[in-house]
């Protein structure tokens, strides 16, 4: 069995070193870089499973480097997981909507990132296959391989949280959903997020989509209706 690989950025050495030491002894293969530009040739060349991405850095920072990522075709499946000392809601808000995974803050401790390394690679495999690959309804089409969507004649690409999310409200129709419920199909239980995250992400996918079927039921959660 191939041992999952992990590629660490970070631009302080005693950090990668630190968690690649932790990693390495769980069993993972890791690669590591101390800026986003060279860690975004070096995801190219080899696909890791996972990037774990300092959001702080010179150059390219850990959100530029994000969406260079997750506009590369090659590392679509590349899971995203963001390392920040700044706990502020609008910095993990950002991150996730920039395409993140999950985000976990510093100082790291190792067993709590790998814990979360092990939950995301469930996450990756557990996702149950579906063929269909478009889904139509009325005044919508999602394309659920190139992440795209096109809402009344307009073709767009969506972050890919805000995807998922759309994805998860027009797949599951049958009743109105909490966050809690959201949370843990979009994000997963493991991954902490501020109370504003859902609202924020509502809000942009009803900008964009100009609909208004996304429903708010105050106090309880959220519902696709056509």
């Amino acid at each position: 069995m191939n041992k999952p690989l992990v590629l660490l950025v970070d631009d302080d050495t005693d950090i990668l070193e630190f968690l690649t030491f932790a990693l390495e002894r769980d069993g993972f293969e890791v690669k590591s870089s101390t800026d986003g530009e060279t860690a975004f040739n070096i995801a190219k060349q080899t696909i890791p499973d996972i990037i774990v991405l300092d959001m702080m850095m010179p150059g390219w920072d850990g959100l530029e480097t994000c969406r260079h990522i997750r506009k590369e075709e090659s590392l679509k499946n590349t899971m995203i997981v963001f390392l920040t000392a700044r706990s502020e809601d609008y910095m993990q808000v950002e991150g996730l909507d920039t395409g993140a995974d999950d985000y976990i803050p510093k100082p790291v401790k190792p067993k709590v990132l790998i814990s979360r390394l092990h939950a995301i690679l469930r996450r990756k495999t557990d996702v149950p296959q579906n063929n269909n690959s478009i889904i139509e309804l009325k005044d919508l089409t999602i394309d659920k391989d190139n992440y795209t969507v096109v809402s009344h004649g307009k073709t767009m690409t969506l972050p890919k949280k805000e995807f998922e999310l759309l994805l998860f409200l027009v797949t599951h129709t049958d009743k109105i959903h909490t966050r809690d419920e959201i949370y843990s199909a979009v994000w997963g239980d493991e991954v902490i997020v501020g109370e504003r995250t859902i609202d924020v992400h509502i809000k942009k996918l009803r900008d964009k989509l100009q609909t208004d079927k996304i429903k708010t039921y105050k106090g309880i959660g959220y519902k696709y209706e056509e």
